[in-house]
């Protein structure tokens, strides 16, 4: 019937076609892994319900789109739904979830999330793009160069395509390209056909014990796939886990000599980046493309020269999937410029790990030319702000100053004396201040800031919020 899954859930040893599920309601319809999947079973006339905790513009689209929407979970809101339908869950439905709860009385099937990732992508060569960092501009990349190219995927993102406005859609092509989330484990409920993999680090270390924990994990994600793999040659991490792969199926990609796909000439230009890759061999030969993409840093190369080398990987001409990168115009969330006022950039980013903070503030510089650097962190998580605080100090100093807001508890309860002042007061030189009331950070930023200087926004919960809030006071503050 089925193997013992993440958070003791049954899950399928094969995925169940989405058809098969009956009824599908979700506990947690909002969120963006979540309601991406929800709008692909809609799209393909299953019947969909689902709830959240809060109002949103998301829950209103899958209204519109036919999924009957609640907000609050409840047992009732299941309705009439039996034996023969489905719940949806993800991680951060605790057990005592009154819906969790009564469907499991009624005997309905239970998935997590990325079993009913899986049922939605069955029969489909699923390219799956893990990482700790980067998973999401990869996927939107790739995504990008496959519907330039004409292959008309499907897709599911954690984040919002800036071309589509679209986290997912079903797509009526061969390919399926999908996010894979570590962070619970659930990425092994997954066997796709193509793995990438850009990064391997210590992170959601609530959920593992330790790095060698999570190496073994992205291992076993990799022995996983059917076909190629694709690994990060920069990343000491990345580099273990194909060392323990099937070289034959492995293609690395990066500024190392050792990479398949070798990065070079990267070049910041404002809020893009351009870039060269070259390949001694390749299903096309020699290569050397010439390309640049409209998001910035270092980082974002690197993610870039992991979707060109998937997609010629996958068969896609070179020259294709060069010009098709140009026109990537980012993820919401992912360095997103949110506006600007009184000469003040103010842009958010998701960033929510010290390396993926120090490699926005990096790319930050080169945007900023010249002008100040404002970081305003919210640390997303008890655990992860205990474990790494003095890690996020010294990523926050790479800014000319920080403004370090309370803990974002997401899934968690919190912890005694685990406060954002953990982080405030690592980050060295006195050049961060912590602020426990966001009403506080408008009229902060409106005084400090100065024509010239960059304004980031940056964490995994609701600080994005902030943005427009911080535009509107510089615009005041000047009128």
């Amino acid at each position: 019937m089925g193997t013992l899954g993440v958070k003791g859930l049954i899950t399928p040893t094969e995925p169940v076609p989405a058809v098969g599920l009956g009824r599908v309601h979700f506990t947690g319809i909002g969120g963006a892994g979540m309601s991406g999947i929800a709008r692909i079973m809609l799209a393909r006339g299953i019947c969909v319900s689902g709830s959240d905790a809060m109002p949103s513009a998301v829950l209103d689209d899958l209204h519109a789109q036919g999924a009957l929407v609640h907000v609050g979970h409840a047992g009732g809101n299941l309705g009439g739904l039996g034996p023969g339908d489905t719940l949806v869950v993800s991680s951060a439905i605790r057990a005592d979830n009154p819906e969790l709860t009564e469907a499991t009385r009624r005997g309905m099937r239970v998935l997590h999330r990325a079993a009913a990732l899986a049922s939605v992508m069955a029969g489909r060569r699923v390219i799956a793009v893990a990482g700790t960092h980067g998973k999401t501009t990869t996927t939107s990349m790739l995504t990008t160069v496959l519907r330039e190219c004409g292959a008309d995927p499907g897709y599911v993102v954690g984040g919002v395509l800036t071309e589509t406005g679209l986290g997912a859609e079903d797509g009526a092509g061969m390919d399926f390209v999908a996010e894979a989330d570590e962070s619970d484990g659930s990425f092994l409920l997954l066997s796709p056909d193509v793995a990438v993999i850009t990064n391997v680090e210590a992170d959601h270390l609530d959920n593992y014990a330790s790095l060698a924990d999570i190496k073994d994990a992205f291992t076993t994600f990799g022995r996983s796939a059917s076909g190629m793999v694709l690994t990060c040659a920069d990343d000491p991490g990345a580099e273990e886990v194909a060392a323990r792969l099937d070289p034959a199926r492995v293609r690395r990609y990066g500024e190392s000599c050792q990479a398949d796909y070798r990065l070079g000439d990267v070049r910041p230009d404002g809020m893009a980046v351009s870039l060269t890759v070259t390949a001694d061999h390749s299903p096309f030969g020699e290569i050397f493309s010439v390309m640049t993409v409209h998001v910035p840093g270092h980082h974002n190369a690197l993610n870039a020269a992991a979707a060109f080398a998937t997609a010629v990987e996958l068969g896609f001409a070179p020259p294709r999937v060069a010009a098709a990168l140009a026109a990537y115009r980012g993820a919401r969330r992912r360095m997103e410029l949110k506006g600007e006022a009184g000469g003040v950039r103010v842009v958010d980013s998701y960033a929510h790990h010290p390396t993926e903070l120090a490699a926005d503030l990096r790319a930050a510089r080169d945007i900023a030319a010249g002008g100040r650097v404002i970081a305003v962190f919210q640390p997303h998580l008890f655990s992860r702000t205990r474990i790494f605080a003095p890690e996020f100090g010294a990523a926050l100093g790479l800014a000319d100053e920080a403004v370090v807001l309370d803990v974002y508890a997401a899934r968690e309860d919190p912890e005694p004396g685990v406060t954002g002042a953990l982080i405030a007061d690592e980050v060295p030189g006195g050049r961060a201040r912590f602020v426990p009331d966001r009403a506080q950070v408008a009229p902060l930023i409106a005084r400090i800031a100065r024509s010239g200087d960059l304004v980031f926004t940056m964490g995994a919960g609701d600080v994005t919020a902030l943005g427009p809030q911080l535009v509107e006071a510089l615009r005041r503050r000047d009128e």
